[in-house]
């Protein structure tokens, strides 16, 4: 009875601390110190929430199994320590089957659950709009070693270089004007079609918690919609060549009024059509209506 009382006077201190703790935290703790998040402002997307859920709650289990191994294994140090006067080896074990059965059952049950929350947000990220969901719809290209994109339904194209050096800033420092910007209107549902024109890139938003390896002769497609206005950093997540860390860009997220200005800015710059894949470096790949060496060979 007196231990059980002992562990509830415990018990109340532990609880109002944390408590006052996690009431406490600002919205960067609560999304696990991720970006994508401003206090008192929507995330950065749709889903951004879902992915620092994921993150946050796979610690949490992760901190929990930590401290009980840890204590465990300190417990057993202390408990089981050489007392003063004692020789000899202590009792020896060869096994016990419930502690056994646990250490097996309770790892499984982790992985499965990991997976399985793992499998169901991913599910749900990776769900594409419908045809008649999509507002807007870009075609991002990939190249070693900057980015072109393709507005499909405005029929309007940016073409962009690597980053550039600012000589009138700090040493490295990059000149943002010069970067590659995606334009997209906060609240619309996006859909970005994935390509490259040479070798394996990523798209990366940092903010957006989420990227896609972008292959040659494979189109990879992202869906979502950004819910927050602003200017949000981007580049190459997949190491391309001698100038990846220059592969940058920015996405600029705006206003619908904003957007129509800046496609009508395209449209009087000459900036109408697609850019095509015949700036491809790949363009003998099977799949890109490049004639095989076996026809080749027949016809001469």
């Amino acid at each position: 009875m007196r231990n059980n009382r002992r562990l509830r006077w415990a018990a109340v201190p532990i609880a109002a601390t944390l408590t006052l703790v996690l009431a406490g935290c600002t919205q960067a703790q609560l999304n696990g110190f991720l970006p994508g998040f401003i206090e008192g402002e929507s995330p950065a997307t749709n889903h951004t929430e879902r992915v620092s859920g994921l993150w946050v709650t796979s610690w949490i289990v992760l901190l929990v199994v930590g401290v009980i191994t840890w204590g465990l294994t300190i417990w057993a140090v202390i408990a089981y320590r050489r007392r003063k006067g004692q020789t000899g080896l202590p009792v020896q074990l060869r096994y016990n089957m419930p502690i056994e059965v646990f250490y097996t059952i309770v790892p499984l049950i982790l992985v499965l659950g990991f997976f399985a929350f793992t499998a169901r947000d991913q599910a749900e990220i990776e769900k594409r709009f419908t045809a008649d969901e999509v507002d807007v719809k870009v075609e991002v290209i990939a190249k070693q070693w900057a980015w072109d994109f393709n507005y499909v339904n405005e029929d309007v194209y940016s073409p962009g270089i690597q980053a550039q050096l600012d000589a009138s800033g700090p040493a490295g420092s990059v000149d943002q004007a010069a970067l590659p910007t995606l334009y997209l209107p906060v609240g619309a549902n996006v859909e970005l079609e994935l390509e490259s024109r040479d070798v394996i890139h990523s798209f990366w938003v940092v903010d957006f918690l989420y990227k896609k390896d972008m292959y040659p002769g494979k189109t990879n497609y992202m869906s979502f919609v950004p819910e927050r206005e602003g200017t949000y950093a981007g580049k190459c997540a997949e190491l391309c060549g001698e100038y990846h860390s220059l592969m940058l860009f920015n996405v600029e997220v705006v206003s619908q009024a904003e957007y129509d200005d800046y496609i009508q800015s395209l449209r009087d710059a000459g900036q109408e059509g697609q850019l095509s894949n015949e700036y491809d470096r790949n363009l003998n790949l099977p799949g890109t209506g490049a004639p095989e060496l076996k026809e080749e060979h027949e016809a001469e």
